[in-house]
């Protein structure tokens, strides 16, 4: 074998090291378990040691494997694609964000704990709840947004920390409400408060 067989072989071994880590992590998140460097670096068939070779820390691993998995606002919202009503929009995309949460909830808090230690690095944490929210005020776009944009990047500021999985946790976690209330719940308060500034907006409009 050559030198550069040789190294051309390692680099190989080493992609395939990094892949299998980031698969693993990937499929690990699916489940809505917590997911761990130690669990991770098992289902890889890896030492920690070498996964953490890999990656520095959890929170890089975990950007890493779910790039390019987070579902795009335009399907998010299909069931209302047609409608013009911005109540209806933001029930839906309350309901889809708090959903995939609960279904990605080991890899979700894992994001937010590493955010809540290093809050410098807290733009590593994919931002669909943003996303979701810009497209479900879209028809607002040519009215509110137009005519007072303050109200619109206060309703925007507001359903951010509604529209959230820090909101749901906190019921479910430190409130103790089951997933289903919880959701229910934070879906009527983010229609209430979108209902509100429409409502705020027409009276002083």
């Amino acid at each position: 074998m050559t030198s550069s067989q040789g190294t051309a072989g390692r680099a190989n071994q080493k992609l395939r090291t990094r892949t299998a880590i980031v698969q693993a992590a990937a499929e690990l998140g699916r489940t809505g378990r917590e997911v761990t460097m130690p669990e991770v670096a098992k289902a890889a068939l890896v030492s920690e040691a070498t996964a953490y070779r890999y990656f520095p820390d959890l929170a890089s691993l975990l950007q890493e494997s779910i790039a390019g998995q987070l579902p795009d606002p335009a399907e998010a919202l299909a069931p209302v694609a047609h409608s013009e009503d911005p109540v209806a929009r933001v029930a839906v995309a309350t309901e889809f964000l708090l959903r995939h949460v609960l279904a990605r909830q080991g890899v979700v808090r894992a994001m937010i704990a590493a955010t809540v230690v290093r809050p410098g690095e807290a733009t590593a944490r994919p931002g669909l709840r943003f996303g979701l929210i810009d497209h479900a005020l879209s028809p607002l776009d040519r009215t509110l947004a137009v005519t007072d944009p303050a109200a619109m990047a206060q309703l925007k500021n507001g359903l951010a920390v509604v529209v959230s999985a820090e909101a749901l946790f906190s019921l479910t976690d430190l409130h103790g409400l089951e997933p289903e209330t919880a959701v229910a719940s934070i879906v009527r308060t983010a229609t209430t408060l979108t209902w509100a500034a429409l409502r705020e907006a027409a009276e002083t409009g």
